[in-house]
């Protein structure tokens, strides 16, 4: 009895073997629940939506169906390692995409080294990502902060005066960090006199923003507070504590259209963004538009279907060109590649594994014909315009 234990044992493990190398399996590990649901949400959605586009359909590639392996990490790093491991191992994925969390996100890295297979990070924003904690095992569809930064400072008046308001985490601290080093790349004479770190469940932002109107007032120049947040943005509330009496602005960069739609009383503000549905004029973004309106009841796609749209494409274009997923071949396929976006070509850049791509300078409208109506482009930032510096030291 033993021994025919042990024999079916074996048996089904080859069945399995089989079937599984029949397949392509991706883990997309991301944050389903938490305080960034709504991210993750998007992004699930917009990865869907990219195999869809990207396979005609089919959800195949070289004759392999695509199967997609779904993990909620809540947020929390230590789950984030342990759902890709387990990815890895006991569900045999190819690779992996995700998570929403930069934190999240750090805590994986060294999981993709272990298992020697690809991590593409998506939306995962937090520079050291592809920089001082980066592996070759690891990619980035998503856009760092020092893209965010270098968009924001081109878009930035010259000469301004700024405090930044960020979360206490790696997205915040990384973003303030690339913000000053994007100022210098672009030549800005624009300079951060404050920064102000809060915890990232602050609600009541009444002593931070008199800090920072503190530091701002009487300054020659623009007064700007700068903004990164993930989550509900604290913009509407710092506006509410009238920062126009002291001839400060606020310049929240790009956010999710529910978010940004509060903020109608803010008309004539300018920032920049990774994505927002009417900007990019190209057959992908067409398509994402009319399918997702199609799918959603009329909405339009928002920032995170964009990136989980280019990591879908990405992850198809990188098999058919590996031939198949072992990966080296993949590693050496992907470096370099350019692939289709909803934001157009974006290239991985050999040194880091960072997607090079445009971003947005924009204006809020002052008429908006519909509640989703809500920006106007100013300008297009080709990849070209922004002088991302490589941050890894392997």
């Amino acid at each position: 009895m033993t021994r025919l234990r042990i024999f079916l044992s074996v048996a089904l493990a080859a069945a399995s073997g089989s079937a599984f190398a029949q397949e392509i399996r991706i883990a997309h590990i991301y944050g389903k629940t938490g305080a960034l649901e709504a991210y993750a949400k998007q992004t699930q959605a917009g990865l869907q939506l990219g195999l869809e586009y990207a396979t005609g359909g089919k959800m195949e590639v070289l004759g392999r169906k695509i199967v997609i392996i779904e993990k909620d990490d809540q947020i929390k790093p230590d789950i984030a390692k342990s759902a890709l491991a387990t990815a890895y191992g006991d569900d045999k994925a190819d690779l992996a995409i995700g998570p929403t969390s930069s934190a999240s996100a750090l805590a994986m890295l060294p999981v993709a080294e272990e298992y020697k297979k690809i991590l593409l990070v998506e939306p995962a924003v937090a520079d050291s990502i592809t920089g001082d904690r980066w592996n070759r095992y690891v990619f980035r569809t998503g856009r760092s902060s020092s893209q965010d930064a270098i968009a924001a400072a081109v878009a930035t008046p010259p000469n301004a005066q700024i405090a930044m308001l960020a979360q206490d985490y790696a997205f915040g601290r990384d973003g303030v960090k690339a913000v000053k080093e994007a100022l210098a790349a672009v030549g800005s004479k624009a300079q951060i006199v404050h920064e102000e770190y809060v915890p990232q469940a602050t609600t009541d932002f009444t002593a931070a923003a008199q800090r920072m109107f503190d530091a701002l007032k009487g300054k020659p120049g623009r007064k700007i507070i700068g903004i990164i947040w993930a989550g509900p943005n604290p913009v509407t509330k710092i506006a509410d504590l009238k920062p126009e009496r002291f001839g400060i602005e606020l310049a929240p960069g790009g956010n999710i259209l529910p978010v940004m739609k509060t903020w109608k009383d803010l008309a004539g503000v300018e920032g920049a963004i990774y994505y927002y549905y009417g900007f990019p004029k190209n057959k992908t973004n067409d398509w994402l538009v009319a399918e997702y309106k199609k799918r959603y009841g009329g909405t339009p796609p928002d920032f995170f279907v964009a990136g989980g749209m280019a990591a879908g494409i990405a992850v198809v274009e990188a098999v058919k060109k590996a031939g198949g997923t072992d990966t080296e071949k993949l590693i050496a396929a992907m470096e370099g590649l350019t692939f289709d976006s909803p934001k157009g070509a974006m290239t991985f850049r050999k040194e880091d594994h960072q997607a090079l791509q445009a971003m947005y300078h924009f204006r809020i409208k002052k008429s908006q014909k519909d509640e989703w109506d809500l920006l106007e482009l100013v300008r297009e930032i080709p990849a070209k315009d922004i002088p991302l510096p490589v941050r890894n030291k392997r």
